[in-house]
Parts: structure tokens; C-alpha cells; sequence
């Protein structure tokens, strides 16, 4: 069958529920890939890769917005694998320590900057003295690189993350962002709220000013890290805030989720967003392509598999995708991905087989 869309045409229609000529395909591929390939793919660009298998392609781009301040600061320092990340305001100061990890090439949080109520309120002073406007140098940078790649794949951006995920994931850590929330929830609830104002303004000035095709919030949300009662409570509000500054403008925002959300999803199909990102199927998530489009029908969910499929053989991957899709009412709102990110064991003449097979999927809009 001969191709009737182009990957981006094909990517929007998905995103808007819409019907498509065939499903999109898209390896999440990261820098950690290539360098775990033989030859030729060893030495390739993962763009080069991505024409090599026949991916829809998805690419990501810097924001748009720059942060000023008056009163505090915030420096990194790199020292070998260890980067830190330095608060200073009047109040105090205080640092976010990570170590890079070279065979999955990213940073890894191994001390937080809050670490007791002090904290709490230095971070507040900090994030008060924010004030976001738009960067005229990315805006541009961004106008250029949407004119090159043209048709060929979706461009997208992030405009941030929800505070009460940032506090789990960047500020506290797991356990004592529970044990804060519990012990001084007043402070941390004044901290969201400045962050808030910081993430809400950040999404207004991309929806204005950017020329991306999709704008990310990039989640990571799982109830094995908060649960359901506080993504109520906080998450929902947080991004459902952003989504309706999305919305109003007119512009497709898109969840980047990759944990457990099945016991959320009544609470997610609530949030005007477009789609779910890294929707990850059982074992590895518990959320099947049949609960999405059950609980959320309006929604494009991106995803549908889990790493540990994508370590089998391709006819098996083939296999447990054609049962998923045979499940739907219908096959709009679909983007077939690797949910996450790809293995590494995964070999990219596998992930060729599989997206050939997706190309020839009948579809029903």
C-alpha cells in the first residue's frame, strides 16, 4: 500500500482522533541506542537509524522560554560523571547533585535540594523570584528547524512538569516528599503554587511563540510514585490548568506518562489534552490499549507495548500488537510506539520487521 499521508499529516490526524491512511509507527530511540548496536548502526545519528527502519519520525526541540531573576540565582558546576545544580537565594542556598550513567547516557539524582522545611522555604523564595518571557534566540532557532524537517515527522517540545511531580522526582525525592507533604503540607502546598505560576507561564509564552506541533508535559506520572488520591488532588488541578491554556490556543498538548495509570484513568480522561504519551501495556505498566480507549475515547494514546516485548523475537512482538489493536472498537487515535524507551537489546532489524508489518495493518477509522 502506498503511503497517502505524510508522517506529519499522519501524527496530527492520530493526535486529533482523526482518520489515517495506515498506523503511525515510532521506536522511541535515545543516545543510550546506538552505542549499544553493532555496525553500521554503531556510528549513526539516531535520525539516520529512524530513515533506515521507516519511522514516523517524532523529533524533539528546545522550549522557548527564559527564565529571569533579581534577587536569586542558580548556577551547575560539572566535575567529571557529577553535575550540580546550585539554589541561591537571600534565605539560603541549596544543591541538586546528579551522576551521569553512560550506558543508558542520562543524569541521575543522588542528592536532592530539599532535604527539611529550611529547604522548603529557600526553594519557595527561589521559584517567587522567577519571571518567565519568551527566548527571541530559540523562537527563532526553532522557526528554522520546523521549515527544514518540513513533512518529515512531528517537532515537539516540553514546557515542563507538574510541581507535585517535580517534588517527587527532582526536589525530595520519593520517600521524603511524602514525609514533607505529610509533615509541612502548608509549605509545600505555598511551593507548589509558585511553581505553578512558573509552569502556567511558561505554557502560555510556548502556545504563543512557538512553532513546535506538540507541547509535552513531561509527567513521568505513575501511582507507584504518588498515589491516586494526590493525583487528584494536585496533578489533575496542575495540568489541567496548562491543558486549558492549551486548548483555548488552539494547540495540541500532549501527557508524557510511562508508569501505572490504570487506577487514574476516569480521573485523566477529565484533562483537556490531546494524547497520552508512553501509554505502556502490562507487565511493565498496566494499562492496555483497550483500558485507554475504554475510559479515555477521546484520547490518542502513544504507546501500546513495554520493553520487556521488545526484547522478544518480532513475530512474537507482531503478535501480542495484532491482538491489542484486533481489541478496539476502532483504530483512530493510535500511534504504535515502544511506550518508553526502545531496549537497547532490541536489534533495529527487528524494530525494521515490526514497523513493515504496522505499515501494512488494516486499519479501521
Amino acid at each position: 500500500m502506498k503511503d497517502k499521508m505524510t508522517s506529519r499529516e499522519r501524527w496530527l490526524a492520530a493526535v486529533r482522533m482523526e482518520p489515517v491512511d495506515r498506523l503511525p509507527f515510532w521506536p522511541k530511540l535515545d543516545g543510550a541506542y546506538p552505542k549499544a548496536q553493532n555496525q553500521p548502526f554503531k556510528e549513526m545519528e539516531l535520525d539516520a537509524i529512524h530513515s533506515w527502519i521507516g519511522s514516523d519520525k517524532h523529533n524533539w526541540a528546545l522550549g522557548c522560554v527564559k527564565e529571569l531573576r533579581k534577587k536569586t540565582s542558580v548556577e551547575q558546576k560539572r566535575e567529571g560523571d557529577t553535575r550540580r545544580t546550585i539554589y541561591r537565594t537571600g534565605h539560603g542556598e541549596t544543591e541538586l547533585v546528579c551522576v551521569f550513567d553512560e550506558p543508558s547516557q542520562s543524569w541521575h539524582p543522588m542528592k536532592f535540594p530539599v532535604q527539611g522545611l529550611d529547604d522548603i522555604h529557600t526553594m519557595i523564595e527561589f521559584y517567587k523570584d522567577i519571571e518567565t518571557v519568551p527566548d527571541a534566540d530559540n523562537i527563532d532557532k526553532l522557526k528554522k528547524l520546523k521549515a527544514g524537517l518540513g513533512e518529515n515527522g512531528v517537532l515537539s517540545s516540553s514546557v515542563g512538569e507538574s510541581p507535585m511531580m517535580y517534588w517527587v522526582e527532582w526536589l525530595a525525592g520519593v520517600e521524603n516528599a511524602h514525609f514533607l507533604l505529610a509533615d509541612h503540607q502548608d509549605d509545600v502546598e505555598e511551593l507548589f503554587s509558585v511553581m505553578q505560576k512558573k509552569l502556567s507561564g511558561s505554557t502560555r509564552i510556548t502556545c504563543e511563540q512557538s512553532p513546535v506541533d506538540l507541547l509535552y508535559l513531561t509527567e513521568n506520572t505513575s501511582t507507584t510514585l504518588i498515589s491516586p488520591d494526590q493525583y487528584r488532588k494536585y496533578c489533575s488541578v496542575q495540568v489541567g490548568e496548562c491543558a486549558k491554556i492549551a486548548k483555548d490556543a488552539g494547540r495540541n498538548m500532549v501527557l508524557h506518562m510511562c508508569g501505572h495509570l490504570k487506577a487514574i484513568l476516569p480521573d485523566l480522561a477529565k484533562i483537556p489534552v490531546r494524547a497520552f504519551e508512553a501509554f505502556t501495556s502490562p507487565t511493565l505498566g498496566n494499562t492496555t490499549l483497550l483500558d485507554g480507549r475504554t475510559n479515555c475515547p477521546d484520547k490518542c494514546l502513544i504507546g501500546g507495548t513495554n520493553a520487556m516485548l521488545w526484547t522478544k523475537n518480532s513475530s512474537e512482538i507482531i503478535k501480542q500488537i495484532e491482538k491489542d489493536l484486533c481489541s478496539l472498537p476502532h483504530h483512530r487515535g493510535i500511534v504504535v510506539t515502544s511506550a518508553g524507551v526502545m531496549p537497547p537489546l532490541c536489534k533495529p532489524e527487528t524494530i525494521r520487521e515490526v514497523c513493515e508489518w504496522v505499515k501494512t495493518y488494516p486499519v479501521r477509522n
